[in-house]
């Protein structure tokens, strides 16, 4: 092995080890000794990109020396747009799905693009796209899910249509009209809805059906198809469902599954006013996106994309240090282990950020009731919140756990809410549905982050 070889497996082992700043210096040190060398390009434009650090032009580099590695081209877009070079992202992206039409993630990143951008005609790559490769049946339904994830229901039906037109129906073309017919309200009362496909066995469609089924007052058989999925790693995504179904079949799992307001906790970190007010300062500088993601739950805001608690910028250090201490307390207060709870049941040694963003909300702004099923432990960190006077009547403005998504329809309040403060973090499971308040006037500034246990434990 090379002494090159060699940094570069340190440069893995310590970005794993979400060691951002070292694993930077042992990659930059692989580049001196291996200037030509793709994989240590690439390293150095990651480990740069989720640093903080400018990284389009290190994309740049490692694409010269990986060619036929398109991805790094996305990359590289993704890059450029963090960096406020938008509109050159956007041409780099073009350009590529020109020569490659069929290219499905260079359409979703473009498409991301202008709909943070605040575009209204976000996914026409789509449409160039098509026409060129009209056969292409693939291509029309990635198109479709791009709309539907935006809740353009129209214009994803019409994609439909036409796909069915041009080349009959499928599978695809068929599950996607149905999860329209639900999740657009055009046939929400359709007991009946999804019995036509009952022999397709679908994670996706299986959701679309407990949704469906819960809005329908059809209760025991959205708690059917959660509970098929007990035991695989999907159910993260059903246990939130399960415990809807439970609470309206009154059973007392619900209670054992959420608790209540039990295993959510407030910390009020230690920040002076000037450390919070310096942490605000340099969050506002990262929200550059005019919208958000349309699979994000923010409405009336906007969110950052890198990985914020892993960037090298003393400010944001300082801020996860606190953040650290308060997740370990976190931790180590959880009642006595359950091997079947989602949040009981996982080891309790080391762990690891899965995801890490700030939100800013403007006036009216909140998020929509949601769960992170790819975390353990979830959280909101407040930097900035509106004045009292500002906020409106309460409980405009608080974040509220166990109400279900409004637009299924269902007779359950919150189990409780927490009053944001400047510095205070709440922490609570993963699994339990919550959602924000909106609040009349000023600016609610969070810090979010998902932990999962460190799989090395």
């Amino acid at each position: 092995m090379t002494d090159a070889q060699a940094l570069l497996q340190r440069a893995v082992a310590l970005r794993d080890e979400q060691d951002t700043a070292g694993a930077l210096e042992a990659i930059l040190g692989a580049a001196k000794l291996a200037p030509g060398d793709a994989n240590v390009a690439l390293g150095v434009a990651q480990v740069s990109f989720e640093a903080g650090l400018p990284a389009a032009d290190l994309y740049a580099r490692a694409a010269e020396l990986a060619p036929h590695r398109i991805d790094l081209q996305r990359s590289r877009a993704t890059a450029l747009g963090a960096e406020g070079r938008q509109g050159e992202g956007e041409a780099l992206l073009e350009n590529l799905l020109t020569a490659n039409p069929a290219w499905i993630d260079g359409h979703r990143c473009l498409c991301a693009m202008r709909a943070t951008a605040g575009e209204a005609d976000f996914a026409r790559s789509f449409a160039l796209a098509v026409a060129r490769e009209p056969e292409n049946f693939g291509l029309r339904m990635a198109w479709f899910h791009v709309l539907a994830t935006a809740k353009a229901w129209e214009a994803a039906s019409g994609v439909i249509m036409a796909a069915e037109t041009a080349l009959g129906e499928r599978q695809a073309s068929l599950l996607g009209k149905l999860f329209i017919a639900s999740e657009s309200g055009e046939r929400t009362d359709d007991p009946a809805l999804f019995d036509g496909v009952d022999h397709v066995q679908d994670v996706g469609l299986d959701l679309a059906r407990v949704r469906h089924f819960l809005r329908g007052g059809q209760v025991e058989r959205a708690r059917d198809v959660c509970s098929r999925h007990m035991g695989t790693p999907s159910m993260r995504a059903f246990w939130p469902y399960l415990s809807l179904a439970w609470r309206l079949l009154g059973d007392r799992r619900a209670d054992w599954l959420d608790g209540g307001m039990r295993h959510v906790r407030s910390f009020d970190l230690d920040f002076t006013p000037e450390e919070l007010a310096e942490l605000a300062a340099m969050l506002r500088g990262l929200h550059t996106m005019q919208q958000p993601y349309h699979e994000q739950s923010v409405r009336g805001g906007t969110q950052t994309e890198r990985p914020l608690l892993l960037r090298i910028d003393p400010v944001i250090a300082r801020a996860r240090s606190k953040i650290e201490g308060a997740v370990r307390a976190y931790i180590d207060e959880l009642p006595e282990p359950d091997p079947a709870h989602p949040l009981l049941a996982a080891p309790r040694g080391r762990f690891l950020f899965a995801g890490s963003w700030s939100v800013r909300l403007r006036p009216a702004g909140f998020h929509a009731v949601h769960t992170h099923p790819m975390g353990w432990i979830s959280s909101a960190l407040y930097v900035t919140v509106p004045a009292m006077d500002a906020l409106g009547a309460p409980p405009a403005g608080r974040l509220q756990f166990g109400a279900p998504p409004p637009e299924l329809g269902l007779p359950l309040e919150p189990y409780g809410e927490v009053m944001p403060r400047p510095g205070r973090l709440a922490l609570f499971p993963s699994t339990m549905w919550h959602g924000t308040v909106p609040f009349d006037d000023g600016e609610r500034m969070t810090i979010a982050f998902d932990v999962v246990p460190h799989p090395k434990v």
